[in-house]
C-alpha cells in the first residue's frame, strides 16, 4: 500500500501515464565488491518501478542499451506487458562499453507522446552525451528521473594492497598503488557527479544516488517520499 500511495505522487496529477525504463547493461554495470553487483541491483529497480506502473495501469515499456540498443518493448498497457518486460529483464548479460547518444538520440525522435522516462545506470560516459541527451528528452515535455547505481568501493576506494585492475567494457588492465591514486580518482569521480546531478537539476530532471550496498527499498521509498512531496 506504501509503495502505491507514493508512486502516485510521481505523475504530478497525470493519469494513464507512458512510463518508459531505460536499463543500461553495459559491462561496468557487472560490477560488485559484495552480495549484488550492479546489474543485479538495477535489475531489482528496474522490475519495481515496472510493476508499480502496471498495477497503476499505466503503459510502461523498457529500453537496455549499451553502445546500441539491445531490446525495445514499447510502452503498453495490453496484457501480458509485465511479464514480456519481466522476462526481458531476467535474460540481461552485460558485456559491452556504455554510449548514451544513440539511445537518446533514438528516443528523442521516436517518441511522439510525453511520460514519464526512468534511466537507471551506472553512467559512466562522458557528461556532454548524458545531458544533452537527457534534456532534449526534457525539452519534449517528458517528466524524468535519473537513478545512478553505483558500488561502494566505486564511492569510497577503500582499497590498500598494490592489485590489478580491469576494465570491464575495454578489458584493459592497469597495476595500481591505491594509496597513490585514491585522492586522484575520488576527485575525478566526485567532479563527474556534482556535474551531472547540477546540470539535471537545472533543467528539473530528477537525479538519485542509488549505493548498491544500501538496501534498495530504503533508498528507492525515501527518495518516492521526498518526491512526492514536492509535486
Amino acid at each position: 500500500a506504501r509503495s502505491d500511495r507514493l508512486y502516485i505522487k510521481l505523475y504530478e496529477g497525470e493519469t494513464n501515464t507512458r512510463v518508459l525504463v531505460l536499463l543500461d547493461i553495459s559491462g561496468s554495470m557487472n560490477y560488485g565488491s559484495g552480495e549484488i553487483k550492479k546489474i543485479d541491483y538495477a535489475r531489482i529497480l528496474a522490475a519495481c518501478l515496472t510493476y508499480f506502473a502496471h498495477h497503476q495501469r499505466d503503459g510502461v515499456g523498457l529500453l537496455t542499451f549499451d553502445t546500441e540498443i539491445r531490446a525495445h518493448i514499447p510502452s503498453s498497457r495490453r496484457r501480458g506487458q509485465l511479464l514480456t518486460i519481466l522476462s526481458e529483464i531476467d535474460r540481461i548479460q552485460p558485456s559491452q562499453q556504455t554510449e548514451f547518444r544513440k539511445p537518446l538520440r533514438f528516443l528523442a525522435e521516436y517518441l511522439s507522446r510525453r511520460g514519464l522516462i526512468v534511466l537507471i545506470s551506472d553512467l559512466y560516459d562522458e557528461p556532454e552525451n548524458i545531458i544533452a541527451g537527457l534534456k532534449a528528452l526534457k525539452a519534449k515535455g517528458n517528466d524524468i528521473i535519473v537513478f545512478h547505481i553505483m558500488d561502494n568501493f566505486e564511492l569510497t576506494f577503500p582499497f590498500e594492497d598494490m592489485a590489478q585492475f580491469e576494465d570491464m567494457e575495454t578489458k584493459r588492465k592497469l597495476h595500481v598503488i591505491p594509496e597513490y591514486l585514491r585522492k586522484q580518482y575520488l576527485t575525478i569521480l566526485n567532479e563527474h557527479m556534482d556535474r551531472i546531478r547540477k546540470e539535471l537539476s537545472g533543467t528539473r530532471i530528477d537525479y538519485c544516488l542509488m549505493d548498491t550496498s544500501k538496501p534498495l527499498d530504503a533508498g528507492l521509498f525515501t527518495y518516492l517520499a521526498a518526491r512526492s512531496k514536492s509535486t
